[in-house]
């Protein structure tokens, strides 16, 4: 059967769009009960300004207090060299920048232009690239933008193609508002795949529109094997009103398993994780397959 690699984002993506701060102790847990549960590669936090995303502000702390398993990586956002020198103190072995396809979400996300984001992962990628660290590109609103609505693919493909010039390995195409639709999903990754490799992408699906699982399987024709995942659904984007969660690590699991491909992760762990978080955070989870495979 084959093979479909999931990076669980719940701990940073998902949590860093929580209203009440999160405790360092359930950070930790969370990540060390997703890794426990197969997942290869658990997003831990950022590195980022608390002043901007107050609940990454202890990311130093959970990366110091996690029990690391052998052959599961931690990585964390770094968005310039501050931030990255924050993670290798913290022993990160994975760092990942994050861009945008659109001029007014990159201001609005990180007070700068595209073309100046690029300028500032410059200095990350080299350092990173001497210390032997791996780098990761995210790509934003790729199927859409709350700010300018439709974004053109040819401005998807080139901060695509800047981010893998870089020296990135994968880029994760971010439907950041959950908007897109599997059509025009699949052109987006044949026209991204035009320039690199299928191999080095990624697909991060937000459900906020119901599409996200349909935009997972479009990109699986495309060729596409990696995909991020949130437990539990966990997540948002404060810049997009409505917009939900990545698409939950549990829907995605039975829907890949239940079509004949592996992913390496216990659903049923999974899906008690989901609870745990959710009754954490004082919510319901907003995965459809724990929530049918309720507790009672």
């Amino acid at each position: 059967m084959t093979g479909i690699a999931i990076v669980e984002v719940g701990p940073r993506d998902g949590l860093q769009n929580e209203k009440q701060i999160v405790d360092v102790a359930t950070k930790v847990e969370l990540v060390e009960r997703l890794a426990a549960a197969g997942a290869k590669s658990v997003e831990a936090g950022a590195f980022v300004s608390p002043k901007w995303i107050p609940q990454m502000a202890a990311t130093d702390e959970v990366m110091a207090r996690i029990k690391r398993l052998s052959g599961v990586s931690y990585p964390v956002l770094t968005p310039n060299m501050k931030g990255y020198d924050g993670a290798r103190a913290a022993k990160a072995d994975t760092v990942a920048v994050f861009g945008a396809a659109s001029e007014t979400f990159s201001q609005k996300n990180i007070n700068c232009s595209i073309a100046e984001s690029i300028e500032r992962f410059k200095p990350v990628a080299e350092a990173a690239k001497a210390d032997g660290v791996r780098v990761r590109g995210y790509v934003s609103c790729v199927l859409g933008c709350p700010y300018e609505g439709t974004v053109a693919l040819e401005n998807v493909v080139r901060i695509s193609k800047a981010l893998y010039d870089l020296g990135c390995y994968e880029i994760s195409l971010g439907d950041t508002i959950g908007v897109g639709a599997p059509r025009e999903t699949a052109a987006m990754i044949r026209a991204v795949a035009g320039e690199i490799p299928v191999a080095g992408l990624a697909g991060h699906y937000h459900d906020t529109y119901g599409q996200a699982l349909a935009n997972l399987w479009a990109s699986i024709e495309e060729g596409v094997k990696t995909f991020d995942s949130s437990v539990s659904g966990l997540g948002g984007c404060p810049y997009a009103k409505g917009a939900t969660g990545n698409v939950a690590t549990e829907d995605v699991v039975y829907s890949l398993h239940n079509s004949g491909l592996k992913t390496g992760l216990d659903l049923a762990a999974l899906i008690e994780t989901s609870w745990w978080i959710s009754e954490k955070l004082g919510r319901r989870p907003q995965s459809k397959v724990t929530i049918a495979r309720s507790r009672a």
